[in-house]
């Protein structure tokens, strides 16, 4: 397994000591125990680990990882709190069977997407968005306020202006997404939109990881948002279906090369 850098534990003995510890050189604002977090979910994710593996002891990982032992127990910790592992004493730390495992987390998709995704898990996301989201749109049409066709505008514009090729159009993407969520006012709808952001995040992503997108998407939400803004409830629902299982012929394609 990849080592964390040398100085790693210094910079986790700062911390403790009560100094803030400075950004970590493995991604903005990340703290060490996040990295080493990421370290393991990805290892797990990608099936380095398999559902009922015991994790190496805390002594002995902490020295494999180079970093403190402290870090890797907020690190088991933050896996814990995510349905991946779990600890018992004497027994040590084991990873659970993968339906246990909160797979709608943002992080554990950010993991599941730092290697090579399985196209059962990529389908199983799509699935859930062709669920979710043309019966969003539908809502969505018939209870968008101003405020909500403001952010859907702003969100489509910014997709235009930068590209799904930058971190800046991705972002207006999940935007995008987010503000239909939003304007279903249905706070059970609403509090998947981290979820449902991540997703759409990260598969744009990967589709693009090896060559540019097949074609441009960005027709397909303008149809969603006009849709939504006219009050036309099942062509909202239609248009947003059409746009997912456009994105997943798109994400198929790329997984194939």
């Amino acid at each position: 397994m990849a080592m964390i850098p040398s100085n790693a534990a210094d910079e986790d003995k700062g911390e403790t000591a009560g100094v803030p510890a400075p950004r970590p050189t493995r991604g903005p604002g990340r703290r060490l125990h996040g990295a080493v977090a990421h370290k393991l979910g990805v290892a797990i994710l990608s099936g380095e680990y398999a559902p009922g593996d015991t994790l190496s002891g805390e002594v002995a990982f902490a020295e494999e990882l180079e970093v403190s032992r402290s870090a890797y127990r907020e690190a088991v910790q933050v896996l814990t709190a995510k349905g991946l592992v779990e600890s018992r004493p004497k027994a040590g730390t084991r990873v659970l069977p993968r339906n246990r495992w909160n797979l709608l987390d943002p992080d554990v998709l950010a993991w599941a997407f730092a290697g090579e995704p399985d196209i059962d898990f990529v389908r199983n996301l799509f699935e859930l968005r062709a669920i979710v989201e043309p019966a969003a749109a539908r809502l969505a049409a018939e209870r968008r306020d101003r405020a909500d066709l403001k952010a859907m505008k702003d969100a489509l514009a910014a997709m235009r202006r930068f590209t799904l090729a930058t971190d800046a159009g991705r972002a207006a993407d999940r935007d995008f997404h987010n503000a239909i969520l939003q304007a279903t006012h249905n706070d059970a709808l609403m509090a998947l939109t981290a979820s449902i952001g991540a997703a759409v995040n990260w598969t744009t992503q990967f589709k693009q990881r090896s060559r540019a997108l097949p074609r441009n998407p960005i027709p397909d939400h303008a149809r969603v948002y006009d849709a939504i803004a006219v009050g036309d409830a099942d062509a909202a629902a239609t248009a947003m279906r059409t746009l997912v299982d456009l994105a997943l012929e798109d994400t198929r394609s790329s997984m194939e090369r």
